[in-house]
């Protein structure tokens, strides 16, 4: 298919509202048009355990789901939705059910009777899916194969419309079906057209209840893949509601800042109509997580307005990489930086690089750089111990310290204020970095001129407006107008004691300026209790979330569902306690096959449930051993990341 050329321009991108989409009816609570952001979950029982899965859905209502999946692999699961639903009504709970449907339209047909919503894979609703053999589809075979589409597809809109069933057209980056990987591989445009497909059919058969997710646990590929959705569906007259989520996003720190840095851009750009945070947690923790994150979004309504930056538009088939100059190793094609705030600390001690990551060794009097070790240290003042500092940690102190601080240590450099730099002489001074804090306000033709003029300026972009996220992503536009080379750190204070909220917050409105190629460093402030240690965490966190700098390994791991044959949490613990060492690894954790195979594409190596007591491990999407027992599989994985040369010792 051909693609619209259509940009999203600037101007609708620096002032928050929310894309207007159609209203789909799901029993009780409807989703999309002037409704509220929905939240929902997934329970990951058995379906067929009746009384625990009822237990499960009250628990998840009760945290806040207003929506609850439930697995259903096949008609015996479909038909136990029925007194599943009567359970829960007989118990006071009316909140929306839907069915989760892979490879079985039959299913599909029953559950469409009982629950209020279904949800179909595109990729496996009636097409093979992808065995990545290489199988070559002509057109007549394509065609005949989208009619199949339409001869199961069809009934089961005409059961939805008889019990007023919603559809969801889910789509998973890691379960396309073979006929699409054939033409358009494993790409946004093929997620795309697999879900255009079947909106093409609802459309023709008059049947507007629709929702539509795309997935993957690629953010940068998911938020990309949405993107150009909502506009190809602009072209085609639809504007159904869409439901968000990073698909196996993980658990505990990397889970919440992956899932906000994917869900979070787009809630940015004011698309988005429900969402699911998928954690491998226990599900009753998934939907307090998500509403904090749509809490927080949403704040913006209403906000002042940010000037437009005029003649520069957004081409959303490909991310813009901004063009900067490397000053020392910020900048170019060199990995964004991280800064560590140690500005509140009352004093400067000979321990500080222990805040921004680094380890001294008390045998050698050594420093030693942690993995997760910051770049540079912002300090309030200067003293005489900077000459003991880590020679590779560059310091950071306000410009009228800078010149005695430098006395101590060549690697320190100057903070100017916009205003002060603006009327500042830099003749006298030889710094080869010259740090200025600035916001969007500042940005006139003659600050920019200065900025030009002067080759090693290193801005710090910082804000403090309600929708700081879009002003700082004006002043990334305001630089790519003025044709502006200098590197972008960007700035934001928080005062948090809650280290998920700084998770959340931080993700959300960082991650995509740096995957849409906006930013050369990050510099979290934050006055509260959380430790200089979890800061940095979260910066570098952010970072490999929008897939701009790796610091760690990073696991792939599914949340678990009523088809998972294995105690998910307990064998992603165990993944991790044996290769987190692995730093330069992604390793994927999949409870079932619905998107385990195809997930392998986007991680090194794999673990994927095949069976009871069964685990079939990859490399890539290379079967490597199949149905072996769940016993030996850390093992086997340990075999064959040696036997591949991926292995290092801790």
């Amino acid at each position: 298919m051909s693609f619209s050329k259509q940009p999203l321009f600037c101007k609708d991108l620096f002032n928050y509202s929310r894309r207007i989409s159609s209203e789909s009816t799901i029993g009780n609570t409807a989703l999309g048009g002037s409704n509220p952001i929905r939240i929902q979950s997934m329970t990951n029982t058995d379906t067929n355990n009746i009384t625990a899965s009822v237990e499960q859905s009250i628990r998840m209502i009760e945290s806040g789901a207003e929506y609850v999946r439930l697995t259903t692999q096949g008609t015996k699961e479909a038909e136990n939705l029925k007194f599943i639903k009567e359970e829960l009504v007989k118990r006071g709970y009316n909140t929306p059910l839907v069915a989760d449907i892979h490879f079985n339209p039959a299913a599909a047909l029953i559950a469409a009777k009982y629950v209020d919503k279904v949800r179909i894979n595109p990729g496996n609703f009636v097409d093979k899916r992808a065995d990545f053999n290489g199988t070559d589809y002509g057109d007549l075979k394509y065609q005949e194969d989208l009619e199949k589409i339409k001869d199961k597809f069809i009934p089961l809109l005409r059961v939805c419309k008889e019990h007023n069933t919603a559809i969801r057209i889910g789509t998973n980056h890691g379960s396309l079906s073979d006929r699409i990987m054939s033409r358009y591989g494993d790409t946004p445009r093929g997620m795309i057209e697999a879900t255009l497909e079947f909106l093409r059919i609802c459309k023709e058969q008059n049947f507007p209840n629709v929702t539509i997710s795309i997935k993957s646990s690629n953010t940068v590929m998911m938020v990309k893949t949405v993107r150009l959705l909502v506009c190809e569906m602009e072209n085609e007259n639809m504007h159904y509601p869409l439901h968000l989520g990073v698909t196996e996003a993980g658990e505990g720190e990397d889970g919440r800042i992956k899932s906000a840095v994917g869900t979070g851009a787009l809630l940015n750009d004011g698309i988005g109509d429900t969402v699911r945070i998928s954690l491998t947690e226990d599900p009753e923790i998934e939907s307090p997580v998500g509403k904090k994150l749509v809490d927080y979004l949403t704040e913006k309504v209403g906000h002042a307005p940010i000037l437009p930056v005029e003649n520069v538009a957004v081409n959303l088939f490909d991310f813009y990489k901004r063009s900067t100059s490397l000053i020392e190793n910020i900048g170019s094609q060199k990995v964004p930086v991280v800064v560590t705030d140690a500005s509140h600390e009352k004093y400067i001690t000979t321990d500080l690089p222990v805040k921004a990551g680094y380890i001294l060794n008390e045998d050698s009097l050594e420093w030693e750089k942690g993995k997760l070790a910051s770049d540079y240290l912002f300090v309030n003042g200067f003293d005489a111990i900077f000459a003991d500092y880590p020679k590779e940690l560059g310091i950071i102190v306000d410009q009228e310290c800078w010149e005695m601080a430098n006395n101590f240590a060549e690697n320190t450099y100057p903070l100017f204020q916009s205003k002060t730099f603006m009327n500042a002489n830099l003749a006298p001074f030889h710094s080869n970095i010259f740090f200025v804090e600035c916001s969007y306000s500042d940005l006139s033709d003659e600050f920019i001129q200065k900025i030009t003029n002067n080759p090693k300026v290193v801005l710090v972009c910082s804000s403090t407006h309600q929708n700081a996220f879009a002003e700082q992503r004006a002043f990334a536009y305001q630089m790519i107008q003025s044709k502006c080379k200098a590197p972008i750190i960007f700035k934001r204070a928080f005062q948090e004691s809650n280290l998920e909220a700084i998770h959340l917050k931080a993700a959300a409105d960082l991650g995509s300026l740096f995957f849409d190629g906006f930013g050369n460093g990050i510099w979290l402030d934050n006055l509260g209790s959380i430790s200089h240690k979890e800061i940095n965490s979260t910066a570098f966190g952010i970072l490999q979330a929008a897939r701009v700098r790796t610091s760690k390994t990073e696991f792939v791991s599914c949340p678990g569902c009523g088809r998972t044959l294995f105690q998910l949490q307990d064998v992603v613990a165990e993944v991790k306690k044996n290769f987190s060492h692995l730093t330069h690894l992604k390793i994927g954790v999949m409870g079932c096959i619905v998107n385990g195979p195809g997930e392998m594409g986007d991680v090194d190596y794999g673990y994927v449930g095949a069976g009871p007591g069964k685990v079939s491990l990859y490399k890539r999407r290379e079967l490597m051993k199949k149905n072996i027992p769940s016993k030996d599989a850390i093992h086997e994985l340990t075999e064959i990341i040696k036997a591949h040369g991926d292995w290092i010792h801790k």
